[in-house]
C-alpha cells in the first residue's frame, strides 16, 4: 500500500527493516548488551551484522543459545554471546551486571528492550507486580548497575553511549495518577492494559531523567525512550481475542518483526560513527 512506502523526514518508509536503516554502518569494536525478547532476535542479528559484540540478556538460556547459533551459522564472524537475566528477579539482574563486568568489556550500547505485557495480575520474585517488576524495575536496576561501566567506556573511547527504553504509545493510558507508587500492588484495582501503560511512562521518565543528569554531568551518554510500532508478534498471549485478531489483520495492516526492528534501529542510539 502507498501510505505503507510513504518515506518520512528520515528517507525510510514504514516497510524499510533494520537492515535498510543501519546499511553502511560499521559497528566494530563496539559492545551492546540487549535485553532479548527472543520473538524479536532479528535486532540481535542485524547489530551483529554491522560488526557489534552482542551479549543479549535472556530468561530461557536454551532459546539464547539456539539464537546464537544461527546467527553464527549465517555469520561465522559475528559476536554474540547469551546471560542468563530475569528481569522479574533483583537477585537475577545484579547477578547478570556483575557477570558482565567481570568480562572486562567496554559497554557502548544499553538497550533495554525485554519485557511483559498485559499480563494477568501475579507477582515478582520479590513480591513486586509482575509488569512493573519485569518493564521498569528490572532495567532501572540493570540500567544503574552498568552506568559507571558505560561512562568509563565513553571516556575512554570518545564515542557517544547509548541507553535505550523501548517503551509504547500505551503510556498515554496508564492509570489515571500516572504511575501509582502507593499501590503498584494493588490487586483490588489492578487493570491489565493500564498497569502496562504505567510501566512504559516509568520508562520513559527514567531515560528523561537520565539525559538530564548526563548533561548537567558533561556525561557523554544519551537516553531514549522509543515506541517501536504496533508490530505483530505474540506479546499479547495472555489476551485470546484481541491476539489473534492482532495476528490476523496484522499480516495487513501493522509491521511484521523486520519493520519492527527497523523502529529500533532508527533510535540515536545505532548511528555508531566514529567520526
Amino acid at each position: 500500500m502507498w501510505l505503507f512506502n510513504r518515506k518520512g523526514p528520515s528517507g525510510f518508509s514504514f516497510s524499510n527493516t533494520a537492515e535498510d536503516v543501519t546499511h553502511g554502518i560499521d559497528g566494530t569494536g563496539l559492545t551492546a548488551i540487549v535485553t532479548v525478547v527472543l520473538v524479536l532476535r532479528l535486532h540481535v542479528r542485524v547489530l551483529a551484522m554491522r560488526g557489534v559484540h552482542v551479549v543479549m540478556g535472556v530468561r530461557n538460556m536454551a532459546a539464547g543459545k539456539d539464537v546464537k547459533e544461527t546467527i553464527l551459522k549465517e555469520n561465522s564472524s559475528a559476536k554474540v554471546d547469551a546471560m542468563e537475566l530475569d528481569l522479574s528477579s533483583m537477585a537475577s539482574v545484579r547477578k547478570f551486571a556483575s557477570e558482565f563486568k567481570s568480562l572486562d568489556l567496554p559497554l557502548n550500547m544499553l538497550i533495554n528492550n525485554a519485557g511483559v505485557m498485559a499480563c494477568p495480575f501475579m507477582l515478582s520474585h520479590d513480591n513486586t507486580q509482575m509488569q512493573f517488576a519485569t518493564n521498569h524495575l528490572g532495567h532501572f536496576l540493570l540500567t544503574d548497575l552498568l552506568s559507571e561501566t558505560m561512562k568509563s567506556t565513553a571516556r575512554k573511547s570518545s564515542i557517544e553511549g547509548r541507553i535505550v527504553n523501548v517503551s509504547s504509545e500505551v503510556h498515554r493510558f496508564a492509570y489515571k495518577e500516572g504511575i501509582r507508587f502507593d499501590k503498584i500492588n494493588d490487586q483490588s484495582e489492578y487493570n491489565q492494559l493500564w498497569a502496562y501503560g504505567q510501566s512504559k511512562l516509568a520508562n520513559i521518565l527514567q531515560a528523561n531523567e537520565l539525559t538530564r543528569r548526563f548533561k548537567e554531568g558533561g556525561v557523554q551518554i544519551t537516553a531514549n525512550s522509543l515506541h517501536p510500532g504496533i508490530i505483530n508478534t505474540n506479546i499479547l498471549r495472555h489476551h485470546s481475542l484481541i491476539g489473534g485478531l492482532s495476528f490476523t489483520l496484522g499480516k495487513h495492516a501493522v509491521k511484521n518483526v523486520q519493520q519492527g526492528d527497523q523502529q529500533r534501529a532508527m533510535s540515536r542510539y545505532i548511528q555508531m560513527s566514529k567520526a
